[in-house]
């Protein structure tokens, strides 16, 4: 598990649980509380921001702590130490009569309905919508209508919730993998590949930026097939025309003036040509994926 996203856990405060009565009465509101447990890595952990920052849109009140009736797991299934942490973790929390609401990269797991049949709701990785609606459905009085927003995916470049330190934050760039490598399950769990245009990350690092981000942990399954799958679409930023692909985005990202750095970044021959930029030290390759 990556240390940065270790034991991040979410409350939400000041909401109503239907069924609440199935406890011998009908428990006090501003008691009840939801979580959101995120494990495993970087991306996962953007994802669990995401579903934070849907929360936060539909006027759910968010503080850090574990005191909580439901809680979202955001489970990993990469190794199979990750999923005994994730299958320890639902067992804890079911052991403690709380309501679990299950995605991740096991949430596509069937056994794990049959391992832990008292889940409430489960889903695959980077479900945000369908997680929300089933916290709604289980906490329907948290929603304030005054407080409602678009729904708010990383694709937008809308400025997210963050369970990392103020100083840096993860921007993923795309999601899944186009190869199929026998020893990988990644792309088994989380599809092919699927890139954000340029102009939608740019607009999301400038925001994050403007918020006091320092450092800018740029993040996917395969940072060097950025923009493969849109390549032959262009992007308007700061009045310039950019391709979707990875020296773009990270000529773009060096403009900053901020600590940029790639990771998962895999030996392309077209990953030559960002050497320049690493050179000048605008950038910074974290190049060998086992060291990420």
């Amino acid at each position: 598990m990556d240390s940065h996203g270790q034991g991040n856990i979410l409350a939400l405060d000041n909401i109503e649980k239907d069924g609440a009565e199935k406890d011998g009465g009908k428990r006090d509101a501003s008691s009840q509380a939801v979580g959101l447990v995120s494990l495993g890595c970087p991306k996962a952990l953007v994802d669990s921001e995401q579903i934070a920052t849907e929360l936060l849109d539909l006027g759910y009140e968010v503080a850090v702590g574990d005191e909580s009736d439901i809680v979202v797991v955001n489970t990993c299934g990469f190794i199979d130490a990750a999923k005994q942490e994730s299958r320890d973790t639902i067992a804890g929390l079911l052991d403690e009569g709380k309501r679990v609401v299950v995605t991740g990269c096991m949430g596509n797991d069937p056994d794990l309905k049959t391992e832990f049949p008292n889940l409430e709701f489960l889903s695959g990785p980077a479900d945000v919508a369908p997680v929300v609606k089933a916290v709604q459905h289980y906490l329907p009085g948290a929603q304030k209508s005054d407080a409602v927003k678009p729904h708010v995916d990383y694709f937008t470049g809308e400025l997210r919730a963050r369970l990392t330190d103020d100083h840096f934050a993860y921007l993923k760039i795309s999601e899944g993998c186009n190869h199929k490598c026998s020893f990988c399950i990644i792309p088994s769990m989380r599809g092919k590949l699927r890139s954000r245009q340029l102009g939608d990350v740019m607009e999301e690092a400038e925001r994050l930026v403007e918020s006091g981000v320092k450092e800018l942990l740029v993040i996917s399954q395969d940072t060097s097939a950025y923009g493969i799958d849109i390549k032959q679409e262009s992007q308007f930023w700061r009045k310039q025309v950019w391709n979707n692909n990875l020296y773009d985005l990270s000529n773009a990202l060096s403009q900053l003036d901020v600590w940029v750095r790639l990771h998962y970044v895999y030996p392309y021959p077209h990953v030559d040509e960002i050497v320049p930029l690493m050179a000048e030290g605008t950038i910074d390759g974290q190049e060998n994926p086992f060291e990420n």
